[in-house]
C-alpha cells in the first residue's frame, strides 16, 4: 500500500490527499512529528518537509513531483492533459497556487490566529480544560504579532498577503462562473492545487481532516465569511463532496492537529 508521511494540517499534503482519493488510491498515512520525525523523513527522503510518498521502493518528495509520479504510475482518471495548451495551463496554475495561494494563505492564517482569540482557541482539542482555553484566546495580539516578525510573519507581510489572496480569490470566482472546473470539464491538477492550497483560508466542512471539530467549516474572519468569496469556497466544498473520501472511525475532536510548518 502507499504510505503518505504528512502532517495533517499541510496544505501540500491535503493536494496530493486530494488527488490520491480522485483516483481511488489506497494509501496509509504516517503522521511526522514535527522535529525529531523529520529526522527520519530526512534519513527517508533526504529532506524534511512533508509530503513524502513511498510506494515501494519509490520514495518521492513534493507534492507536485508527488502528482506527477501518480500521473504516471496509475494513469486512471488522469489529472493532466494531454493537449498541450491544456496541459501547460494546468501546469501554470497549479504552480500558481502553490506559490501564490500556498505560501500567501499560510501568512493569512498565522495573521488570523494572532488576532482573532475564538479563532485560535478552535485549533485546541476539546478535551483541554476551558481555563486554559481561555488562557489561550487571551493572548494579546500585539505579543503574538511581534514573535511572528522574526519569521518573515509581521504585520505588513501579513497585510502583503491577505490583499494578495484576496485578489487571487476574486479571480477564481470570475474563473469558475460559467465552468465546473478551472481549465477543462473533470477535475485536474489546478483543481485539487488550488483547492488543497486554499485550506487554510477555510477548513472543509466535513469529516475529511482530523482536527477538532470546532475548525470545520471556519475560516480567516474577513476571507472565509465574506459573500464576494462564496462562490469559491461553494465550489471547493462541492469538489471534496464528490471527490475527497472522508475519514473512516474518525475521533478528530478529541485530537489536537499538529503544528504548522512555517519555513
Amino acid at each position: 500500500m502507499l504510505e503518505l508521511h504528512q502532517f495533517e494540517l499541510s496544505h501540500y499534503v491535503e493536494k496530493v490527499r486530494l488527488i490520491l482519493d480522485y483516483k481511488g488510491l489506497a494509501y496509509r498515512k504516517v503522521e511526522v512529528t514535527p522535529g525529531i520525525g523529520q529526522i527520519d523523513l530526512y534519513r527517508l527522503s533526504g529532506q524534511r518537509q512533508v509530503p513524502v510518498l513511498q510506494d515501494g521502493s519509490q520514495i518521492i518528495a513534493d507534492s507536485t513531483a508527488i502528482a506527477e509520479y501518480l500521473e504516471r504510475q496509475y494513469p486512471d482518471r488522469p489529472i493532466i492533459p494531454t493537449e498541450p495548451k491544456l496541459r501547460g495551463l494546468t501546469l501554470l496554475m497549479e504552480q500558481w497556487a502553490d506559490e501564490s495561494i500556498g505560501l500567501n494563505a499560510r501568512k493569512v492564517l498565522i495573521g488570523a490566529l494572532n488576532q482573532d482569540q475564538s479563532f485560535r482557541a478552535a485549533f485546541l482539542p476539546s478535551s483541554v480544560p476551558d481555563v486554559v482555553r481561555s488562557l489561550v484566546g487571551a493572548l494579546p495580539g500585539e505579543f503574538l504579532s511581534i514573535l511572528g516578525q522574526g519569521v518573515g510573519f509581521g504585520p505588513d507581510a501579513i497585510k502583503a498577503a491577505t490583499e494578495a489572496i484576496k485578489r487571487d480569490l476574486t479571480s477564481l470566482c470570475f474563473l469558475l462562473h460559467d465552468q465546473p472546473y478551472l481549465v477543462t470539464d473533470h477535475p485536474t491538477l489546478a483543481d485539487f492545487a488550488v483547492a488543497g492550497m486554499s485550506m487554510y483560508l477555510k477548513f472543509p466542512t466535513g469529516d475529511f481532516l482530523e482536527i477538532p471539530d470546532a475548525l470545520k467549516g471556519k475560516g480567516v474572519p474577513g476571507i472565509a465569511d465574506v459573500g464576494t468569496f462564496e462562490p469559491f469556497f461553494s465550489w471547493r466544498d462541492r469538489l471534496y463532496a464528490e471527490y475527497r473520501k472522508p475519514l473512516v472511525g474518525s475521533s478528530s475532536s478529541a485530537r489536537t492537529p499538529n503544528a504548522i510548518n512555517i519555513d
